[in-house]
């Protein structure tokens, strides 16, 4: 058994999250035999193509996905990081979900790779929050017309640059990068684990199965995020 770990000790933490994490939240994931993936071709409900194809049937799949989201609450991992990041300035969260729960959490500066459901986004004039359980609130931006898409980054999209460089800075500068609940294998996001290694920082799994990239980290704990984030990083006396 891993010893507890204060995590004062540490000056940048990185708590780096996947799927696994919202999983035990309920969250649906989009990967595996029972994920979303399985149900629908994601060419067909989440590309910019089927977008301009037939925005209706991909803001229908989204809005039926924010409904299961909002459905779930945030976890005893997500709200002991959140609890960790308000205790500790040098915490950094780098998620590659789209649910918003770490920010349901508490958590604040989430680093979100791959968007958010809570946001949509004109090509002209940005993005707009959109916290309503389902339906989005407006499909056309108000200040031009223009059809809204979800802000977030489909297949065939270009990532978003500005929180990758932002997400690189925060691994690069880490003395701690935990991996809670991912794969480690959808790029680039899981180049992070790379950096994270070569730049010296102490390195957690937790994750309940082994992953690819589980050879990284120096320490592994096969138990559920909630279960094992509580127990390695208690939180300090009131």
């Amino acid at each position: 058994m891993t010893q507890p770990l204060d995590l004062s000790d540490f000056e940048r933490a990185v708590f780096f999250t996947g799927a696994g994490i919202s999983a035990e939240s309920g969250v649906p994931t989009y990967r595996g035999r029972a994920g979303i993936w399985a149900e629908y071709d994601p060419e067909k409900v989440a590309s910019q193509a089927a977008f301009e194809r037939d925005p209706e049937t991909v803001l229908a799949f989204h809005e039926q996905r924010r409904a299961l989201v909002a459905a779930c609450a945030p976890n005893a991992a997500h709200r002991h990081i959140a609890a960790w990041q308000a205790d500790h300035s040098g915490v950094s969260v780098i998620t590659q979900n789209t649910d918003g729960l770490h920010e349901t959490a508490g958590s604040s500066d989430v680093v979100e790779l791959h968007g958010s459901l809570w946001r949509t986004r004109c090509a002209r004039h940005g993005v707009l929050k959109d916290r309503s359980d389902g339906p989005y609130q407006r499909r056309d931006c108000p200040e031009c017309g223009a059809r809204l898409r979800p802000d977030i980054t489909w297949f065939g999209d270009m990532v978003d640059t500005t929180a990758f460089e932002e997400a690189g800075r925060r691994v690069e500068a880490a003395d701690l990068f935990v991996a809670v609940g991912t794969s480690g294998v959808v790029w680039p996001a899981a180049g992070f684990i790379e950096l994270a290694a070569r730049s010296g920082a102490r390195m957690i799994e937790i994750n309940p199965e082994p992953s690819e990239a589980s050879v990284a980290f120096s320490t592994q704990l096969r138990q559920p995020a909630a279960e094992a984030l509580p127990t390695l990083f208690p939180l300090p006396a009131d």
